[in-house]
């Protein structure tokens, strides 16, 4: 029976089989530290491939490039033996909430949702440090290769703090910056949807470089816009010139299938269409009959003269150009009373433009100075915790709420991997509340320490991840109070996952480095803190499952059967498993199947577990751990 691999994917491995399929003359054998056989590609030969000409030796060429950035690429292609562990307690409605919080380092987080939700997130939204020379970012260690890496993220728990300090004395300032933003952003790349974007905020400091790496990551063909936020009313007066802005980067997956919405009317706007005449079409604004053409090229067919019906004045278009429309349409605008004639009917015509023909909604602009200033984002602190400081420079929700209604569907999902105080989950749910809409969230924070004296320390959060979680639950609690009448069903809650090391021990990766005399240790092959919830949950990352799909758990024969969404999957994992208890999950037709290897109750039902399925339910995919 095979095996789950229970780790993330290799990317490195997958990027070659890819380029075998392409350029099957590149991919060679070579020999890795240990002496094994394994695929490589034969990089002199992929760039004669790649080139239109003989290609000798390396050449300039246009491209960003610092200190580490080929360790950023190993950290994001390299496998993972880690899991996430779900936590009922610090969860709300754990049962039916689509909604999820990882608790973790994000970059761990991004491997750990390759597989569940690749090409299925319509949105990417990220507040990263914005690299001020006071801002904390993540420190990243990929000294070893991809095999050790592997072996030791499924021996060690996070150690200390994640998060050091980048001062500007630092040699490698942008540097290290970006190797951390690059890496995570050639992860992210692989969540978006087809028809998705990603949106980073960022201030001028590293804004040249994160659009140099957006483009590398996503293509310069793929840049769509680079908001500009304004988020104060005055300009800070240290400097001689204040920046009272912030950027919002935006890059699509795919800029040709890329989705984006038109913004809604205001009211103001909505008021210049009015209906003096009793159109039966209803409300309307008039624009321009005239189409203005350089160098005054007159078009015969469009130059004509249009009759007042009422003081059978004609009027021709102007010097500069032509009619809009042939005379045949005219005249079927004029019959249908669309066309007005200004000043009380005695000036230039004009085409009457109906609000019911026009788009749903207007055009975004990139500049943004219609959603709330920053100090909105401590306003809201201070309305949940009541203390305006507990988390420095949160953004606002109406902020982020616009980009939401900017760059997602009503069923879309939104992630969010700097999750911070918990703003972009706030938003998803106001944005839900307002139009009836089913978003999800998915957000990432690292629960770091606070920072000792802290506002949030002195407010009993040691973690910030715990104060992101509260936030979410404060904010819920009110928008669902608020909509109980009107969207009974919003979905307010969230299933927190720790990130944390494999439910599997040494043994399970490397059984090869197992001395005979731990044999007997070793059989057992589960770390023994872990819960069957916590096996079912690896078993929904490894099989690529929504982690947010309902679980129910049954007793069947005396043992504890978990049932994923229906039949999506079945998993038993208590000791002593019997061909009844087999049989009755076959009967059920799971789509798949997992149980422990020591969970049988005998080898004869280890044996028959194949045959078992093969003859109730062929089509279900069974696995051992």
């Amino acid at each position: 029976m095979e095996k789950l691999k229970l780790h993330t994917p290799d990317i490195t491995t997958q990027n070659i089989e890819k380029l075998a399929e392409l350029f099957p003359g590149c991919v060679t054998e070579a020999q890795d530290e240990q002496g094994r056989l394994t695929k490589a590609i034969d990089f002199d030969q992929l760039r004669q491939e790649l080139s239109g000409s003989v290609v000798e030796g390396p050449r300039e060429r246009y491209h960003l490039d610092w200190p580490g950035k080929r360790e950023a690429i190993l950290a994001a292609n390299s496998a993972i033996a880690k899991t996430l562990r779900p936590s009922r307690p610090e969860s709300v409605e754990f049962d039916t909430t689509r909604n999820i919080l990882i608790e973790g380092d994000n970059l761990d987080a991004l491997k750990l949702l390759q597989e569940t939700y690749l090409g299925r997130v319509n949105m990417i939204y990220i507040d990263p440090p914005y690299n001020t020379g006071s801002d904390f970012i993540y420190e990243d260690d990929f000294a070893e290769d991809a095999d050790a890496y592997l072996i030791r993220s499924n021996q060690e728990d996070e150690v200390g703090n994640r998060l050091v300090a980048n001062t500007d004395a630092n040699g490698r300032f942008h540097s290290d910056w970006l190797s951390m933003i690059y890496a995570r952003l050639k992860l992210a790349r692989n969540l978006l949807s087809d028809d998705g974007a990603i949106f980073i905020s960022i201030d001028d400091g590293e804004l040249e470089n994160l659009r140099k790496a957006c483009g590398e990551v996503f293509g310069e063909q793929n840049f769509v816009v680079q908001i500009i936020w304004k988020k104060r009313s005055t300009p800070p007066n240290d400097k001689i010139i204040g920046a009272n802005h912030d950027y919002i980067v935006c890059f699509a997956k795919n800029a040709s299938t890329l989705r984006l919405n038109l913004r809604e009317r205001s009211t103001e706007q909505i008021a210049r269409y009015q209906n003096p005449d009793n159109h039966p079409k209803g409300p309307w604004a008039a624009g321009d009959l005239q189409a203005n053409v350089k160098g005054g090229r007159f078009v015969k067919s469009l130059h004509f003269p249009i009759r007042n019906p009422t003081t059978g004045e004609d009027h021709y278009p102007g010097t500069n150009g032509n009619w809009r429309f042939s005379a045949d349409t005219v005249s079927k605008l004029l019959a249908n009373n669309e066309i007005s004639f200004r000043d009380d009917g005695r000036g230039k015509p004009a085409l009457k433009r109906f609000l019911c023909d026009v788009k749903a909604g207007v055009t975004y602009p990139s500049i943004w100075d219609f959603v709330p200033l920053n100090t909105s984002g401590s306003n809201e602190m201070s309305e949940i915790f009541g203390d305006a400081t507990i988390f420095e420079n949160p953004k606002p929700t109406g902020l982020v709420s616009e980009l939401i209604r900017l760059g997602t569907a009503k069923d879309g999902i939104v992630l969010d991997f700097f999750g911070g105080s918990g703003t972009t989950a706030q938003s998803v749910m106001e944005v839900n509340a307002i139009d009836g809409g089913d978003r999800r969230f998915i957000l990432v924070q690292l629960p770091d320490a606070s920072p000792a004296g802290s506002p949030a320390e002195r407010a009993g959060f040691s973690k910030i991840s715990d104060l992101t979680k509260e936030r979410i639950r404060r904010a819920g609690a009110k928008i669902k109070q608020q909509t109980g009448l009107t969207i009974p069903n919003l979905d307010a809650g969230f299933r927190v996952l720790k990130i944390d090391i494999s439910n599997m021990r040494d043994v399970y990766y490397a059984p090869d480095a197992v001395d005979q005399g731990d044999l007997l240790a070793d059989v057992e092959n589960i770390r023994p803190d872990r819960t069957p919830e916590d096996l079912l949950f690896q078993m929904l990352v490894d099989w690529g499952l929504d982690l947010a799909l309902p679980v129910i758990d049954q007793l069947i024969d005396g043992k504890t059967v978990f049932f994923v969404d229906g039949n999506a999957l079945a998993a038993c994992f208590d000791a002593g498993v019997n061909d009844d208890l087999v049989k009755e999950i076959a009967r059920r037709k799971p789509l798949r199947a997992v149980f422990r290897d020591v969970s049988y109750g005998s080898d004869s039902v280890k044996i028959n577990v194949e045959q078992i399925f093969r003859l109730l339910s062929p089509e279900t995919e069974v696995r051992s751990i």
